[in-house]
């Protein structure tokens, strides 16, 4: 270490180093450490094991959410959509223009219809989990 060599022999994975990054060549690990790229494959069952990880279970389902928030956000979406309603008004009031114009005026607009059905159906679609929830709650306990 003392004449600037490294205090390693060089074995058959030199083609297998990993090149040091800029940062670790400011603070001086090039000399004294070396990385090595390093592959392994795993197995059916670990591959299994690890999708299984943050699998949602059936019961995730069955969870409700606390009734003021999910009020809120109903509030929230019902507020965009009366917002999108009038947006699909003017998109509407638009069909009168000739086609050169048309595609100019929707550049950079969204899309009210799309947005709309979007704000729809997953307003009917947690209002009905949050009632079903309700409903089964309210038999079983």
């Amino acid at each position: 270490m003392m004449l600037g060599q490294e205090p390693r022999q060089t074995t058959s994975n030199v083609g297998h180093l990993n090149k040091p990054s800029i940062q670790a060549l400011i603070h001086g690990l090039n000399r004294h450490y070396y990385s090595i790229a390093i592959n392994y494959r795993k197995n059916e069952l670990e591959e299994k094991m690890l999708m299984n990880l943050h699998k949602k279970k059936w019961t995730d389902g069955l969870i409700l959410k606390r009734f003021d928030t999910h009020s809120k956000i109903n509030e929230q979406t019902v507020q965009e959509m009366l917002n999108l309603a009038i947006k699909y008004k003017a998109v509407q009031e638009e069909d009168e223009l000739p086609p050169e114009k048309l595609a100019i005026v929707n550049v950079g607009r969204q899309d009210a219809k799309k947005h709309l059905e979007e704000h729809m159906s997953n307003l009917m679609s947690s209002n009905i989990v949050q009632t079903l929830g309700t409903m089964l709650d309210t038999v079983v306990f």
